[in-house]
């Protein structure tokens, strides 16, 4: 498939992008991202990988299109892990056992 990423033509494929992300270790994920194969990388990292470009020469938004095009899935923002929220009563025994550490 042939797509523009920074005003550069690319012929792109499935295949090409897997073997180009094999074996690289996704960054962590703070925006837009890709999950290929079993793992979910940034976009602008995949970007870079499949068009040796610098980061700074194209948008999050060309690439999750092309990544699209070729049946990836793409995702806006990473999902919120759980917040752990201590229960009334850890909350006193933690109180509780700070206190007798005092003693």
């Amino acid at each position: 498939m042939r797509c523009v990423i920074a005003r550069y033509p690319f012929d792109l494929t499935r295949s090409d992008v897997l073997a180009s992300m094999e074996g690289v270790t996704p960054e962590i994920v703070t925006g837009e991202s890709v999950t290929i194969g079993r793992r979910r990388y940034p976009v602008k990292q995949v970007g870079q990988i499949i068009t040796r470009q610098d980061r700074r020469d194209f948008t999050g938004g060309e690439v999750v299109r092309a990544m699209t095009r070729l049946g990836f899935t793409c995702h806006d923002r990473p999902e919120a892990e759980p917040v752990r929220v201590l229960t009334p009563l850890q909350t006193a025994s933690a109180l509780l056992g700070a206190a007798s550490l005092e003693v």
